[in-house]
């Protein structure tokens, strides 16, 4: 017997990485210059020069057992530290390394604080459309319900009236992802500060805390300077958790690690079921390596202007051509709404017509709008205006 969730989670690959291993087929019948691939979001901007200095010094000068040995559960204590100390000085909280553990990135983070908030079956999970499709296995698989905000499509900030009716006693949290995938919008401190409003009210009158559940791999990569506040700060009962791969430049390295302030309700107990989740799913002491080289580079910010350039080519080329985009202010992702509305059949086109690699947002809640990561070349965005043109026209 095989588990049937499981064999379905993995004979349907997701919508991206199917267009991405296309992509790799056109490329290998009509060359790479002629497909345009804005599939994946895989850093494309080299990690800061400190983090490959560090990560050639500790292999030279310390020793292997203390590079690729197991580390404790929660992580490398200097690690844990040097986060904290940058967390403080950057947000002016009493960070301390006891209240991170660090994870193998941020999808092992979420999972884990979704499996320690599940209590029972009638759990419920809310997210926010648009948001990252993984969230509904994460929820589904881990012992929780998935319920969907749908989007304000108007200006893409949190739509607080349709929270505020799927609210429930058995919400037990809200994922909020800002700088968001897909549309780029960054959730003002407007927004933030009446949700927090909303669910200290309903948690006080439903007796149990509803936590948020900050997805934050984006927080570094914004422009134009737009402020991303740091959720903890307006809402006490935030847990945060983190990848340094869009950060750092380093997806396939694996680490991150969750936050859980010590004057957030049940914080103590969270933190432990937190870290008995990790256990069960056997992701605790993500790599060593990776935990020494953030102790060193903790600090370090990527350099934007690449993504930058990009945002502002293919925005401004797309709405010139006539596409309606939603403006982003992080992360790397443009929102363009369908021509004609059908995004799916839109899609099919793009790829068919002029091997034009575009997302359909529907399974991030927000159909009828696409999804193009632009951490690619630049030339490969002029070389595909044309293509956008040709479909548009």
């Amino acid at each position: 017997m095989i588990n049937e969730n499981c064999y379905k989670l993995g004979a349907e690959p997701s919508v991206i990485r199917s267009l991405f291993a296309y992509g790799l087929q056109q490329a290998a019948l009509v060359g790479p210059d002629k497909v345009y691939d804005y599939s994946l979001g895989n850093p494309s901007i080299p990690a800061p020069a400190a983090v490959n200095a560090s990560i050639m010094d500790i292999i030279s000068s310390m020793d292997s057992i203390q590079v690729h040995g197991y580390t404790m559960a929660a992580g490398l204590t200097d690690a844990r530290k040097a986060v904290a100390e940058d967390l403080e000085r950057r947000f002016g909280l009493p960070v301390k390394a006891e209240e991170l553990f660090f994870t193998c990135g941020a999808a092992p983070a979420l999972i884990s604080v979704i499996k320690a908030l599940a209590v029972g079956e009638d759990s419920e999970i809310m997210l926010l459309a648009p948001f990252f499709p993984e969230y509904v296995p994460f929820v589904e698989q881990n012992g929780a319900k998935v319920v969907i905000v749908p989007p304000d499509t108007s200006s893409f900030q949190i739509a607080l009236d349709k929270l505020e009716a799927l609210l429930s006693p058995r919400t037990q949290a809200v994922i909020v992802n800002s700088p968001n995938n897909p549309s780029g919008v960054v959730y003002s401190r407007e927004s933030l500060e009446a949700l927090a409003a909303l669910l200290e009210r309903k948690g006080a009158e439903y007796g149990h805390p509803i936590y948020i559940i900050a997805d934050e791999p984006y927080r570094e990569l914004v422009y134009d300077g737009v402020e991303v506040p740091f959720i903890p700060c307006i809402y006490k009962n935030t847990v945060v958790c983190y990848s340094y791969s869009k950060s750092l430049s380093l997806p396939g390295e694996r680490i991150g690690y969750v936050y859980v302030p010590g004057f957030a309700r049940d914080s103590r107990e969270l933190y432990t079921a937190i870290s008995g989740a990790a256990r069960i799913m056997g992701h605790v002491c993500p790599p060593s390596l990776m935990q020494l080289v953030i102790g060193r580079c903790a600090a370090e910010r990527p350099d934007l202007a690449a993504y930058d350039e990009n945002r502002r080519l293919l925005y401004g080329s797309l709405t010139a051509m006539g596409y309606e985009c939603v403006k982003p202010q992080g992360a790397f992702y443009l929102l363009v709404k369908a021509p004609g509305g059908d995004s799916m059949a839109f899609s099919e086109k793009a790829k068919l017509q002029q091997n034009l690699l575009l997302v359909p947002a529907d399974g991030f809640g927000c159909p009828g709008y696409l999804r193009l990561s632009y951490c690619v070349a630049k030339d490969m965005i002029e070389r595909s205006l044309p293509a956008f043109k040709a479909l548009l026209d």
